[in-house]
């Protein structure tokens, strides 16, 4: 094993659960940074910046508990990430876009997925982990509303606004399988209530790509990764 193998290596027994946490909160904080001052209002602009920001916390967190935070987050190639398909998706039906019925409709869920699995750590009693998942339900309790209120918004909006947004379930929905293993009962009975309050069809259940938590990744990821890791791979070892 190569000396940068071993740093970012997981520590613990836990550390795999909490790897992938970290990693489906890293990269989802960065999507959702890129909504920045490209929201449709000012208000929301400031909202999804926050919720990146909440996702980053989270991320920090768990990944520090994993290992070393900034090797686990800047020093790994895109195998080597353990995150779901769903979050390192654009945030749009296709590279470059900005849709904004499609990351609410990612952010619903994503936000349920993550209020589950943090309320199962914060009950399993293993500090440190037990009180970052307390801190992370909180969060993830109002990522989950915001989502909510979004979609029933676009939902029962203009025509086309509800046909986005059934677009983006239409096209996300596959992903929810690998996001959900071990806890799907749970997550859609979280989800189906708003999607009946929102006027939309639960899309049907077909195809079922993974692959993610393996290290099996779109080239989406790699894209993400070659921004995010660009100044500290030119500057390593910078003191800020």
């Amino acid at each position: 094993m190569s000396e940068l193998a071993e740093r970012v290596a997981p520590a613990a027994p836990a550390a795999p659960e909490l790897l992938a946490l970290g990693d489906d909160a890293l990269i989802a904080a960065q999507r959702l940074a890129e909504w920045v001052s490209r929201a449709p209002t000012l208000e929301e602009d400031v909202a999804l910046a926050n919720i990146a920001l909440d996702q980053l916390g989270a991320a920090r967190l768990l990944l520090a508990t994993a290992g070393d935070e900034d090797e686990l987050a800047y020093l790994r190639d895109d195998h080597g990430f353990r995150n779901c398909l769903l979050v390192e998706l654009p945030p749009g039906p296709a590279r470059g876009d900005l849709d904004f019925g499609w990351t609410m409709a990612w952010l619903l869920m994503l936000s349920a997925a993550q209020l589950l699995r943090y309320t199962d750590l914060a009950a399993d009693g293993d500090e440190p982990a037990a009180g970052i998942g307390a801190k992370a339900v909180k969060e993830s309790t109002y990522h989950l509303d915001h989502a909510r209120q979004w979609t029933v918004r676009l939902g029962g909006g203009t025509e086309q606004s509800r046909r986005r947004v059934q677009e983006a379930l239409d096209g996300l929905w596959p992903y929810s399988h690998e996001l959900t293993e071990g806890i799907r009962d749970r997550w859609l009975a979280l989800v189906e209530p708003v999607l009946a309050e929102a006027g939309l069809t639960r899309p049907a259940d077909r195809w079922r790509p993974d692959g993610g938590r393996a290290g099996r990744h779109t080239e989406h990821l790699s894209y993400l990764l070659a921004e995010m890791q660009s100044l500290h791979r030119a500057h390593p070892g910078a003191q800020w």
